[in-house]
């Protein structure tokens, strides 16, 4: 398939144990509540124009997560989740890698935030 012309949505999955922790950690995370609630169960953030993240009561896959975000300002994005009460973890950069802040939501899993390389 060849993948770039063709796609026109990313949906990111994120599966939890509680989905009602696990809602409130997002909504502070993203600023807001969901964007919609397909489902008992389920959320969804629109977070560009065509990617959207969601968590999803899933026990059995709870906590293997990732998401990786690029912000365009990683300093402010910072200062805006501490704003909504979120511990900021340390920034790191590895090698020539962008800085980075490393998440983890309340079932563990890993949300990195890192700061876009310049257009």
């Amino acid at each position: 398939m060849a993948t770039g012309s063709l796609i026109t949505h990313v949906f990111v999955g994120v599966p939890v144990i509680n989905y009602a922790s696990a809602r409130t950690w997002y909504e502070q995370f993203f600023g807001r509540p969901p964007d919609g609630v397909p489902k008992e169960g389920e959320a969804v953030w629109q977070v560009t124009t065509t990617g959207l993240v969601y968590i999803v009561a899933d026990r059995q896959r709870a906590g293997r997560g990732l998401v990786v975000i690029a912000v365009s300002d990683l300093e402010r994005c910072l200062a805006e989740l501490e704003g909504r009460g979120l511990k900021i973890p340390p920034t790191e950069t590895v090698g020539s890698e962008p800085m980075k802040a490393v998440f983890h939501d309340p079932d563990g899993n890993t949300i990195t935030v890192f700061a876009a390389p310049d257009a």
